[in-house]
């Protein structure tokens, strides 16, 4: 399986509402529930109306598009990292999955991924 290296800053915050989420970035992620609405974005498209925040985040990307009937990639992916201590923030989209890891950890995660054999694209 191969993971590609997004090279952005990212950061997950909690915010007011949807108005001054800039939509149109190349990454942005949302979700809302009943008690918030969450964004992940490159941090520098912070949105104004932030309430809480937490920046210094690094992702990677399962290439391809994953089938719903795949089973386990992403707890295989958790289990390695969080072996080596490594926490992830993990998001969801219909073609695929991106691994969030604080900036510090990144390039020990990357490491960690190799050696389990997931190939690491730039």
């Amino acid at each position: 399986m191969e993971l590609k290296k997004i090279d952005k800053d990212f950061t997950v915050c909690k915010v007011q509402d949807l108005s001054k989420v800039k939509l149109d970035r190349e990454y942005v992620f949302i979700s809302k529930t009943d008690e918030e609405i969450s964004v992940v974005c490159e941090t520098d498209d912070v949105p104004e109306n932030t309430t809480d925040r937490s920046d210094g985040f690094k992702a990677l990307r399962i290439e391809g598009k994953l089938d719903f009937s795949l089973i386990g990639i992403l707890s295989k992916i958790s289990t390695a990292l969080a072996k080596n201590n490594i926490g992830l923030f993990a998001i969801s989209t219909y073609n695929t999955d991106y691994i969030l890891v604080k900036k510090e950890e990144f390039d020990k995660a990357v490491a960690v991924l190799d050696e389990k054999g997931y190939r690491i694209s730039e």
